[in-house]
C-alpha cells in the first residue's frame, strides 16, 4: 500500500489479533503511527514492535479491559490528550456469546453489551472534541451483518452500532468527520475459536479474509460511508434480510440441553 502523505495517530482497540491487528497493520502500512489497545499486554507489546521495525512508524501500547470502568477511563484520557492528537479511532474489541439467551448469565449479557456499545459510544464521545476542534477525522465501528439479521444480542448490540455509526456519520461528515459501521460476515480471525464455536457449521464461501473486510472499510471509511459490507454475497444478505420475514432470517432454532 502507498504511505499517506499525512501522518495521522490511530487508537485501535483489540488490536493484537484478529481484525484489530489487521487494522493496525493496514493503517501502519499507510504511515500512520498507533496506539494499540487490547487486553493481552505481552501479545500487545510483541505487536507494537513489529509495528515498528516494519513500518517505521511509532507504536504505543495501552493495555487495557475495555468492559471495566477503570480501563475505560484510561482510553478515554488518551483520546483527550490534545498534546498528542488521535485521528483515527477504530473502535474494534468485540466478544461472542455461544450459548442462547437465556442459558448466558445477565452478567455475560451486560459485559457483552457493554463492550460492544457502550464503550464505543464513550470512545467515540472522547475522540470527537478533538477532531470537531482540528475539522478533520475517522471513526471506524466494527459491528458485523448480523446487525440486520434477528439473531439474539449480539445481533442487537451490533445493530445499535450500526444505527450510532449512520447518524453520526451525517450528524458530523460536514464537520469533516467520517463515522463508518464496518459490517463482515464470518471472517477468518481468533474471534469464533474464542468463543468456542464449530466453524464447519458454516459453509466456506461464507467464510472472508481479515484483510479483504478491513481494506474495504478503511477504503469506504475515506469516501465518508456510513456503512461498509465487505464483498457483494453479504451484501445481498443485508439486502435480503430487509424485505425477507424475519423468521427465515432468524437462522436454525437451537435444540434446547
Amino acid at each position: 500500500m502507498t504511505p499517506t502523505t499525512t501522518r495521522t495517530t490511530a487508537l485501535v482497540t483489540g488490536a493484537s489479533a484478529g481484525l484489530g491487528h489487521e487494522f493496525a497493520e493496514q493503517l501502519a502500512a499507510q504511515g500512520h503511527d498507533l496506539v494499540l489497545v487490547a487486553r493481552n499486554a505481552s501479545r500487545l507489546a510483541e505487536t507494537a514492535e513489529d509495528f515498528r521495525r516494519r513500518y517505521g512508524v511509532t507504536a504505543e501500547v495501552l493495555p487495557a479491559d475495555l468492559t471495566q470502568d477503570d480501563d475505560v477511563a484510561a482510553v478515554v484520557e488518551r483520546l483527550e490528550d490534545a498534546t498528542r492528537p488521535v485521528g483515527i479511532l477504530v473502535n474494534n474489541a468485540g466478544i461472542g456469546l455461544l450459548h442462547n439467551f437465556e442459558d448466558n448469565h445477565a452478567a455475560e449479557e451486560r459485559r457483552h453489551l457493554k463492550l460492544h456499545a457502550e464503550t464505543s459510544m464513550v470512545l467515540t464521545h472522547a475522540a470527537l472534541r478533538g477532531m470537531l476542534e482540528r475539522g478533520e477525522g475517522r471513526i471506524i465501528n466494527v459491528a458485523s451483518v448480523a446487525a440486520f439479521l434477528p439473531r439474539g444480542t449480539y445481533s442487537a448490540a451490533k445493530a445499535w452500532l450500526v444505527s450510532f455509526s449512520r447518524w453520526a456519520n451525517l450528524a458530523y461528515r460536514k464537520r469533516g468527520i467520517k463515522v463508518t459501521a464496518v459490517c463482515p460476515g464470518f471472517t477468518h480471525t481468533e474471534f469464533h475459536d474464542r468463543m468456542g464455536m464449530d466453524k464447519s457449521v458454516a459453509p466456506s464461501w461464507t467464510w472472508l479474509r481479515a484483510e479483504r473486510v478491513v481494506r474495504e472499510g478503511l477504503a469506504d471509511n475515506e469516501r465518508g460511508k456510513a456503512v461498509s459490507i465487505p464483498s457483494k454475497r453479504y451484501k445481498v444478505v443485508a439486502a435480503v434480510a430487509k424485505v425477507a420475514p424475519a423468521r427465515l432470517m432468524a437462522g436454525p432454532a437451537r435444540k434446547p440441553k
